[in-house]
């Protein structure tokens, strides 16, 4: 897939109908696994600025735009036939993966990480809304940091599920870490880094209005929500994305 660079990181230039294509054009014929990241501006300027999360950003094999910023940026460097009309938002991508494999028998859906109350409300919505989907397992590892036990659980528990879809929702940068640094032993299947996806789809957090998201505005809606969380990781990072973006454009 054609891709383009966003302050160093390769971003595909691709629509939601070209992800997912991607994606199960590849779930049915794995000999490894492969990882897939939704990136935003926080993900982008991380990889830029902190050399162990730029490297495992290095092992993802398709890292769609999923913040407007990225999508500007592609575009400023498409002539106007070729640009973006939208975004790859994560967790839109996961529903239209949802329903575009309910139509085709061999896709099989894991979920990894969140709570187990987060998890059980998962697997309602999604048991209601796309009842031919096979969502085969899920699981809620520990708080904190784990050992290799743990490890050897999570690998077991896609393992005997068969999955061969895992939505991996840790929080970002430690989902991206761990599909990363694990990738060469994991499970053969397709790795999703899917950030807050599955604490919207549960209804547990609130998404910003589609007029504020198409504006790029997404991020102040979530501060607005979530001052003391979020504050510092919008105000450091967007600050981040837009020093790399002007330095490299006036170098080009």
């Amino acid at each position: 897939m054609k891709t383009a660079d966003v302050i160093r990181l390769p971003v595909a230039v691709t629509d939601y109908a070209g992800a997912v294509q991607w994606i199960l054009d590849r779930a049915l014929k794995l000999d490894a696994p492969l990882a897939v990241e939704a990136a935003n501006t926080h993900v982008a300027a991380l990889a830029r600025h902190d050399p162990e999360f730029g490297a495992a950003m290095k092992r993802f094999d398709l890292v769609v735009p999923d913040g407007m910023p990225l999508v500007w940026s592609i575009n400023f460097q498409l002539p106007e036939e070729e640009r973006l009309n939208d975004r790859v938002y994560g967790p839109t991508l996961m529903l239209e993966t949802l329903k575009a494999a309910e139509r085709t028998k061999g896709y099989r859906h894991f979920l990894l990480g969140g709570s187990p109350r987060t998890l059980e409300k998962l697997e309602k919505r999604f048991a209601r809304e796309f009842p031919e989907t096979a969502l085969v397992g899920s699981y809620s590892p520990p708080f904190g940091e784990w050992d290799e036990e743990e490890f050897e659980r999570i690998q077991e528990a896609i393992w005997s599920s068969g999955a061969n879809l895992v939505w991996v929702c840790f929080g970002c940068p430690k989902q991206e870490l761990w599909i990363a640094q694990n990738k060469d032993r994991l499970v053969p299947a397709i790795y999703f880094g899917i950030g807050a996806a599955f604490a919207f789809h549960a209804g547990e957090v609130s998404q910003a209005p589609a007029f504020l998201q198409k504006r790029g505005l997404e991020w102040a809606y979530r501060i607005a929500k979530e001052p003391r969380r979020l504050f510092r990781r919008y105000f450091v990072h967007n600050s981040l994305y837009i020093f790399y973006s002007l330095l490299d454009h006036s170098r080009a």
